[in-house]
């Protein structure tokens, strides 16, 4: 799709600064990009490529300081990054999608596949299963008996969901996620350990994303819960039990224990671990490796291991050197 700037400037309420019949017809990385190319400086550590990129369209954001030399044209707007997200969106959106139900494939017993859906080759569809309108199923994926899933779903290939779980609307799983496998539950018994069965479900609300080879335990009883628009990285491990709430954003290897809940709209950073049982609240930011044994309220921000809040967690970091350093000169007094 070809599009020049005066067009895109239209589209996303912009305005042209420089030649408005440059076209462009693919996105690329303001230091690799060439001819035909469009990108975008919404960081400042990247303003200094605006003199040598290829790119032939910029978008910047109202304030940008153009250099003398800059060759390509500028569209300037409110805030660049979410306006590449959005024309990034609608190219996706033109793409066209694939439909029909290819063969073989096996679909259980009263199990519902409305005419716009799509099943890929050697896909298997459980019995009693409700498939929405325009869901995406790709080849070898796996859906057990008496699951639910909402319109406009992907699941990618390799995605195995266990029988009696619900996926929302507008979901995406990406390939290798496993939704519904058993909890960790072992009860010990005169020395060795025995199974507790795990009869509960999963529910994954509207609009959420989950990264590859991510794992989403069934709940002992009730249900494992990922709240509505929260986006899970790669290989991130939510245990039984767990209830985590709307509009969170975890990286990746992040691990959640039995029975943890979480709130809405926690940033939490790749490699962060969470105790059993705790209670977390929203709004909170969790640097990388940060591991939770306690209780956190609302609006915090937290880091270290243990986990403590920010400002405490650099003061640690300064009395440590400050230690070091106060040894290191006894030793050399001696």
């Amino acid at each position: 799709m070809e599009i020049s700037a005066k067009e895109l400037a239209a589209l996303c309420g912009g305005s042209v600064e420089g030649n408005e019949n440059a076209k462009v017809s693919d996105f690329a990385k303001i230091e690799e990009a060439s001819d035909g190319d469009l990108s975008f400086i919404a960081n400042p550590k990247y303003a200094h490529y605006a003199s040598t990129t290829g790119a032939t369209i910029l978008l910047v954001s109202q304030d940008f300081e153009a250099p003398s030399d800059l060759k390509a044209t500028l569209v300037r707007v409110s805030d660049p990054y979410s306006t590449l997200a959005q024309l990034m969106r609608m190219v996706a959106q033109a793409t066209p999608r694939p439909r029909g139900i290819e063969q073989p494939v096996m679909v259980g017993e009263n199990s519902t596949l409305p005419e716009d859906v799509y099943v890929g080759s050697f896909a298997y569809i459980g019995k009693n299963v409700t498939i929405g309108n325009s869901v995406l199923i790709y080849p070898q994926v796996y859906v057990g008996d008496n699951c639910v899933i909402g319109d406009n779903t992907i699941l990618y290939p390799g995605v195995k969901i266990y029988a009696g779980c619900k996926i929302g609307k507008r979901c995406i799983l990406h390939a290798g996620v496993v939704v519904g496998s058993d909890g960790f539950g072992f009860a010990p018994v005169e020395g060795h350990y025995e199974k507790i069965p795990q009869m509960g479900g999963v529910i994954i609300e509207d609009d959420v994303e989950v990264g590859a080879n991510t794992t989403i335990d069934r709940a002992t009883f009730g249900n494992t819960l990922i709240g509505r628009g929260t986006k899970l990285d790669n290989l991130i491990q939510i245990a039984h039990n767990v209830r985590i709430g709307e509009d969170n954003v975890f990286a990746a290897q992040v691990g959640v224990a039995g029975s943890t809940r979480i709130g809405s709209r926690n940033r939490v950073g790749g490699q962060c671990g969470f105790a059993g049982h705790l209670e977390i609240g929203d709004d909170n930011e969790f640097g990388a490796q940060s591991g939770m044994h306690t209780n956190v309220k609302d609006g915090k921000k937290m880091m270290g291991y243990p986990a403590v809040e920010a400002m405490q967690f650099a003061r640690n970091t300064v009395y440590m050197k400050r230690v070091a350093d106060l040894l290191a000169s006894k030793k050399r007094d001696k």
